[in-house]
């Protein structure tokens, strides 16, 4: 394109240059024929031969002018070109480096799209190894909830089945401990009937009867609790025979037994637990300490009941708050085997494994001093103010029909 530019620029010069000459050669002849006037044929065929050289040149100084306009026109067209080709060239080289840059942009996102794949194919992998971890670790879990579950059953059908003896030997330790007569089964005075255990305070027989469950399951424990209740009349129509009567209980059954006195007419029972009965036998044997039933005062009719009621009442309150805080702690402990992660969990597993509790022991020959307490009491009252620790207020009320049935 430069060079038809430069060479249609020559042509344009060269025309330019013939057409004033020819101009000017042609006003020199037409001048010269004006000045001399023809003498001869001779010199009028000259001027003739001259006028139509003169119109040939008009004619190709005409054409030449047009050739010159159109010749201008394309150089102006040329000249427009040149700018847009210039724009163009200008264009195009930014095309390219956008171009460019865009290749650079694409190969580096692929690039980095290549990179996320491969960490979604990696992160992909470990979620599917975690998760057949975590399938694994639940099967574990639900394994071992069901082992514990059942090793828990286990424990309370053994508790169930030593229940008779174990309250057996308890009420012997509590006899024995304060000069209390113990009777056998065998030695019960009535042949027909015998109850479990039996004691003898003012020349009272006073009837502890075991109960357990029969079976693992509960719901049905309450309904043969009232039965014996009534069986348990059987006893109570003898006449040396204290018409207050117990029904001992696994104090893992606490949490289906709603009603724990019921009044028979003739008779009341008591249902208990193996930790009740020493509090309720002390209360007992301080009856001994008069002559007869006959001449305690009503007054003190209701302060003995009012002592016996407040060790009942206390003792439930006591075992209902150990069985409620012994059932979260269980909670807790589950809830730490499925919640805490492997790592933490197996470092609270040799943390506890090496831990060791020791609680007092309980010594046949040592008993447990009113005073002690109260001076260990007064320690902790003392380390409670210390520490700002705020005291709990225990507001403890009894129902009316217990109490009624407690003074019967």
């Amino acid at each position: 394109m430069g060079k038809d530019f430069n060479l249609i620029k020559q042509n344009m010069e060269v025309i330019g240059a013939v057409t004033i000459g020819v101009f000017v050669g042609g006003l020199i002849i037409a001048f010269l024929l004006r000045m001399k006037k023809p003498n001869n044929n001779n010199e009028q065929d000259q001027t003739l031969e001259l006028e139509k050289k003169l119109a040939s040149k008009e004619e190709k100084i005409i054409h030449l002018q047009s050739n010159k306009a159109v010749l201008e026109a394309k150089l102006s067209d040329f000249e427009k070109i040149k700018t847009d080709n210039t724009t163009l060239k200008e264009r195009l080289i930014n095309t390219e480096n956008e171009r460019n840059a865009l290749k650079t942009k694409n190969t580096t996102l692929d690039n980095k799209e290549e990179a996320r794949n491969e960490a979604l194919r990696t992160s992909i992998d470990q979620s599917n190894t975690l998760q057949k971890s975590l399938e694994n670790e639940k099967e574990r879990l639900n394994d071992d909830r069901v082992k514990e579950k059942e090793e828990h059953l286990e424990e309370m059908k053994k508790l169930w089945v030593a229940h008779e003896k174990d309250v057996e030997s308890h009420i012997q330790m509590i006899c024995k401990n304060h000069t209390l007569t113990y009777i056998s089964q065998e030695d019960f005075p009535h042949s027909r009937n015998k109850p479990d255990n039996t004691i003898e305070i003012s020349e009272q027989l006073i009837v502890f009867d075991a109960k357990s469950p029969a079976s693992e399951d509960l719901s049905n424990f309450p309904k043969y609790i009232k039965i014996q209740t009534e069986s348990l009349k059987k006893y109570a129509k003898h006449s040396d025979v204290k018409k207050d009567l117990f029904l001992v209980i696994p104090s893992n059954t606490l949490k289906v037994i709603k009603q724990f006195t019921f009044n028979m007419g003739d008779y009341n029972v008591f249902v208990v637990t193996k930790d009740a009965l020493e509090p309720i036998i002390i209360s007992l044997k301080k009856i001994q300490d008069f002559e007869s039933v006959e001449k305690l005062s009503p007054e003190d009719r209701d302060d003995i009941c009012r002592i016996i009621g407040k060790f009942a009442h206390t003792t439930k309150r006591r075992i209902q708050i150990d069985q409620f805080f012994a059932d979260e702690f269980l909670d807790t402990l589950k809830k730490a085997k499925t919640q805490l992660p492997p790592e933490i969990l197996k470092s609270v597993i040799e943390f506890e494994g090496a831990e060791k509790l020791n609680p007092p022991m309980s010594k046949r020959s040592k008993m447990i001093l009113i005073d002690d307490l109260d001076t260990k009491k007064s320690e902790l009252s003392k380390e409670i103010e210390l520490g700002n620790i705020p005291e709990i207020e225990a507001k403890i009320t009894f129902k009316e029909s217990d109490k009624g049935n407690l003074k019967k």
